[in-house]
């Protein structure tokens, strides 16, 4: 490359050589040059040039890069083909994207700059395109406060001289087809307008990335993948419905399973092994942590740099559609995680995109999570809603996921979250919620309600927040499910204690039906409760071996029989005795041990009773599903109540000591014969298979304010569930 330059050499060609033109447009390509006309191409690192049909040379400007041809006289096609030779002596052939117009929707522009674009990948990002008859990719960027901004890659040596982008100030929006360029990695160079920084960064918009530590995008070709689900499509709403049972398996693909060398299994070797493992089991969902592109294995995807893009880890987007369809074709729905609450600081992400806090907040006060090291969405900018929102539906879009569960909503909705009382700036009316927050999160759920009616929407929500689940006419949010997050800290603080000291501990018990009907919820057992020295589930539960094992089964029948949906992280199946660790894979060993088979056998009966039984399903949302038999003998540690669905009810006893209960008396609701339908403690689970008698009658002895009740033999650390003969 020849960096000298004449002096009297004009700005335009200065501001080239030096990667600060914002106009390219207005000086390369066909121009107006005194009474005729010249065509200028802008070429580091090459010796001449001409055009293909008669090989007319280009003349270089002396000492720059700038080649000129005048057209006096001279007939050229409307996109010439330019031939180049390097400083190699390779030869190259191109059409010359200076000749090319802007192609970029006005309205789509506009509507993104409002917040109403809620397919703004189809706007930017890097698509792959025929324009004029030529076949290239056409780049998009937001960065409103760049000076020049560039695409690079492999095409071009990385070097933000060569493809200097047009620029729509009035939307901020930078935009450049390069014909030829079809598959290659890519970033973008900007040049900030006021400090002169130069920085390299991924496309907000890419759909596909190569795998960390390298962070540059790929360009994504049409997706090939023919999709074979359309009878799931269509019954979704019926699996997705409240009203039916669903139990979620929550899995982090990367350290599910693994190869022997510990590498990375494949999308398609995942969906089999997978569904494989969690058919048997009966779960209805799965659920996957995030599964956006992302920087740090251990951030377990929950810092994404790639909101468009599936994580390379595994393979392709199309193969992650894959995954996807074969969970669908064996009928198990498809969640995934997604985080718009904050955002890594990567240089090469979308922090500071143009120089300035582009995507995050302005203030340091509000853009910053302090105790993640993470950046906050600026939610009251429109480009950031029209980018998040979009991101979102392309999930449910692109790879017919069956819903999504929001990461850290409660950090979003209060300024104040997590922060000591200096550090936070109330809202216009003094107080400590972040209303553009809630006014985003409101939008997102309509956009998704409205397109995709079927799908669900979780709210990971750890606050007494009103109305997450509430519709957005009446004031709510406008979720289909919020974790339950009391629920998970009571009754794992309950079984965490010793039995005999449980019986001063029942309110954390008894206090959750208070609520439990105020909003629908999904009961967590989620990783969140497995890492940071918390012990596993089993590690959680007290005694000697069996007693753990019965514990952890009472805690799983407590999950399915208490009012609500289901959710289990992997690896609580087999009762893994350590913390989860995702840098390698689960302790697979574990399912040899017999007592380790008996609990997968549990969930396995809980996932098919609940589907036998509506009681256990129809009405978790709705008061008229449960009701109090006695929850208040604390002194044996012993809970009893009902669930009720429209055409039937069961009675649900729990001996939560290590004590048998034989001739334990319990209310009951009706008169009648009543039949044992389960028992935790059956030999098959692990259990002792005692108190065996299956059938109770009724007797007219009243007992808490019931004429009836039931005598029946309860076994130690138990669930049993009984069904009265019609």
């Amino acid at each position: 490359m020849n960096e000298a330059h004449d002096s009297s050499v004009n700005p335009d060609l200065e501001m080239l050589a030096q990667g600060r033109h914002g106009d390219p447009f207005a000086f390369l390509g066909r121009q107006e040059q005194g009474k005729g006309e010249v065509y200028r191409c802008f070429m580091p690192r090459v010796r001449e040039a001409w055009l293909e049909n008669d090989k007319v040379f280009f003349n270089r400007v002396p000492g720059s890069d700038l080649f000129e041809l005048p057209l006096d006289n001279l007939e050229i096609s409307a996109h010439p083909m330019v031939i180049w030779e390097d400083e190699n002596g390779e030869k190259h052939k191109v059409a010359d994207p200076y000749s090319f117009d802007s192609v970029l929707d006005y309205d789509a522009m506009r509507a993104f700059q409002a917040g109403k674009n809620y397919r703004a990948q189809d706007l930017l990002g890097a698509r792959r395109s025929i324009i004029g008859g030529f076949e290239g990719t056409l780049f998009s960027v937001w960065a409103p406060n760049a000076e020049r901004v560039s695409v690079v890659g492999d095409f071009n040596s990385w070097d933000g001289r060569y493809h200097p982008m047009r620029f729509h100030a009035e939307f901020g929006i930078w935009e450049l087809f390069i014909p030829g360029v079809l598959q290659s990695t890519y970033k973008f160079e900007l040049r900030n307008r006021e400090s002169g920084e130069v920085l390299l960064k991924a496309d907000p918009f890419g759909l596909w990335s190569e795998q960390r530590p390298a962070t540059a995008n790929i360009i994504s070709p049409a997706s090939g993948h023919r999709w074979q689900d359309e009878n799931w499509k269509q019954r979704r709403h019926q699996v997705n419905s409240l009203e039916q049972p669903i139990s979620v398996y929550e899995v982090h693909l990367g350290s599910w399973q693994r190869k022997e060398d510990g590498s990375f299994l494949d999308y398609q070797s995942l969906a089999i092994k997978l569904c494989e493992h969690i058919r048997p089991l009966g779960f209805t969902h799965i659920e996957l942590l995030p599964m956006k592109e992302h920087p740090l294995d251990e951030s377990w995807g929950y810092q994404s740099t790639g909101y468009f893009a599936p994580t390379s880890r595994h393979g392709t987007p199309d193969d992650f559609r894959e995954f996807v369809d074969h969970c669908h074709q064996q009928g198990i729905a498809v969640i995934l995680d997604w985080v718009p609450a904050h955002f890594p600081r990567d240089e090469h992400a979308l922090a500071r995109f143009d120089g300035t806090r582009l995507f995050e907040y302005k203030d340091q006060w509000k853009a910053e999570h302090q105790d993640w090291g993470t950046l906050i969405f600026n939610y009251e900018r429109n480009e950031v809603r029209s980018f998040l929102i979009s991101s979102a539906l392309y999930w449910l879009d692109e790879f017919h996921l069956d819903g999504l569960r929001v990461d850290a909503v409660a950090s979003m909705l209060y300024l104040n979250f997590s922060r000591q009382a200096e550090r936070w700036v109330p809202n216009k009316y003094g107080g400590h919620h972040n209303l553009e927050a809630i006014e985003f999160i409101r939008e997102l759920n309509a956009a998704v309600k409205q397109q995709h009616p079927a799908c669900l929407m979780i709210a990971e929500e750890s606050s007494d927040w009103h109305g997450v689940t509430h519709t957005i006419e009446s004031g709510g949010l406008g979720f289909t499910l919020k974790w339950n997050m009391g629920w998970m800290h009571d009754t794992l603080n309950y079984l965490s204690e010793d039995p005999i000291h449980r019986k001063h501990h029942q309110d954390w018990l008894t206090f959750g039906p208070v609520y439990a009907f105020n909003e629908h919820y999904l009961l967590p057992l989620s990783h969140d409760e497995v890492v940071h020295l918390k012990k596993s589930l089993f590690g959680r539960m007290p005694g000697d071996e069996w007693q753990q094992f019965a514990n952890l089964r009472l805690l799983y029948c407590y999950q399915w029989f208490y009012p609500g949906k289901q959710l289990l992280f992997m690896g609580g199946e087999f009762a893994q005795t350590t913390e989860w660790n995702a840098s390698g894979e689960l302790p697979w060993d574990r399912e040899k041990d017999t007592l380790a088979r008996g609990v997968k056998q549990l969930i396995s009966s809980l996932n098919r009773l609940q589907r036998e039984n509506p009681a256990l399903a129809q009405w978790d949302c709705d008061r008229r599903g449960f009701e109090w038999l006695d929850g208040d003998d604390s002194e044996y540690s012993v809970l009893s109540f009902l669930r009720h669905s429209e055409n039937e009810s069961l009675v649900v006893v729990f001996n939560f000591t290590p004590k048998e209960r034989p001739g334990y008396r319990i209310p009951i609701h009706k008169p009648g014969r009543y039949q044992v339908v389960f028992n935790s403690d059956e030999k098959a689970f692990g259990g002792t298979g005692g108190a065996e008698k299956q059938t109770f009658e009724t007797e007219s002895k009243g007992l808490k304010g019931r004429d009836q009740s039931l005598l029946v033999d309860l076994p130690p650390l138990a669930a049993v569930v009984f069904r009265r003969d019609a």
